[in-house]
């Protein structure tokens, strides 16, 4: 935007027109001046007034391109779409829950031969065999990948995801299957499957390997967070290092429903300085005011140091499962930010904007 402007100067009489060394100049880096003619005119006094006008153009500052916090360089999303997928094959598929958990969870690997490349933190679709009821294909479905992106065997050949049998009562008293979970948990080896993406960059790992990035997870949310943890304690990276804090809460009802317990707990002693793993498991555990142990719960057993960690540059909060959840860590938040005259739903705001608070709820 450019504004005229008069200013009248008084100079003393004499033949030198050269500004007194006292003369301050402002900064140019916000206002520019452009040359225009001085016009001089005598007044009485013995001194000479100088009618300067100059184009003073104030200038909007340059859009910084935000720089994202989070692993996105070269992320690939959208490779494969529906009405071309992918096809892969079941290599494996094995349920990962007790006989006597409250349905069943099962961790399957598919071969992609490198043709679907992914992050951390990416989903990928499925489509079911078969037709709907007005006989067209059925739409797909996304999962969380729930592998790093060197996959299981460590080669980039393979994605895998962790699924839940959805098997319900509806209400005329019949039981209804979940098209395209059943399918996932009946796959034979061998057995092709459909697969279309990857997509997302929501969850994303953060760049900084000094982060502290805390996970919250309830049933199947873990899914991204296995593969953050792959590689993190499990591979070997030339360009990363992880030397952070990593600090997991797993919510389940049953401890027979604890997913990849095995595998957290060996990380834990791999990385016992940089890996912090709680478990809530809502039937069998409870607090100290006999409450029943939800993910929250078990929270708020840690409510001071997690909020101090939230009020740091370099923490970084991914939350994956249920929504019901997500009001629960809130109420947490939203007490504690109150107490130090912060009002959370501005302050979780300002998380979001800068990349730190990241949720994948359903």
């Amino acid at each position: 935007m450019a504004t005229a402007v008069s200013a009248a100067v008084s100079l003393p009489s004499s033949k030198s027109t050269s500004f007194s060394s006292r003369t301050s100049i402002i900064s140019t880096d916000k206002i520019n001046f452009n040359k225009v003619p001085l016009y001089y005119r005598n007044v009485s006094g013995g001194s000479r007034l100088v009618s300067i006008r100059a184009q003073v153009t104030t200038e909007a500052p340059a859009k910084v391109e935000k720089i994202s916090k989070k692993q996105d360089e070269g992320v690939i999303v959208n490779k494969f779409r529906p009405k071309e997928p992918y096809v892969g094959r079941c290599l494996l598929n094995t349920k990962i829950t007790g006989d006597d958990a409250p349905g069943e969870t099962w961790h399957m690997v598919f071969s992609t031969e490198g043709e679907v490349p992914y992050r951390e933190g990416q989903s990928i679709g499925v489509i079911a065999d078969g037709v709907d009821a007005n006989g067209k294909p059925h739409k797909l479905r996304l999962y969380s990948i729930a592998s790093s992106a060197l996959g299981d065997f460590g080669d980039s050949k393979t994605v895998s995801l962790c699924v839940k049998r959805l098997v319900y009562t509806n209400d005329k008293g019949e039981e209804v299957k979940g098209v395209c979970s059943n399918f996932l948990c009946d796959l034979k080896p061998g057995a092709e499957v459909k697969i279309t993406g990857p997509v997302g960059k929501e969850m994303l790992m953060p760049k900084d390997p000094n982060a502290t990035v805390i996970m919250l997870a309830t049933g199947t949310g873990i899914a991204p967070f296995r593969s953050f943890l792959w590689k993190m304690f499990f591979e070997k990276h030339e360009d990363y290092k992880f030397n952070g804090t990593a600090w997991l809460f797993l919510g389940v009802p049953t401890s027979s429903s604890l997913l990849y317990k095995e595998e957290f707990e060996k990380m834990k002693e791999k990385a016992p300085e940089n890996f912090r793993l709680d478990f809530a498991v809502s039937r069998e555990q409870t607090n100290e005011k006999g409450e029943k142990m939800y993910i929250q719960t078990r929270m708020a057993q840690y409510a001071e140091e997690l909020w101090t960690l939230l009020q740091k540059d370099n923490t970084f909060i991914y939350m994956c499962g249920l929504k019901g959840m997500e009001q629960g860590i809130d109420e947490i938040m939203s007490a504690l930010a109150e107490r130090d005259g912060i009002v959370w739903a501005d302050y979780k705001k300002q998380l979001k904007k800068a990349e730190q608070w990241n949720v994948e709820v359903y």
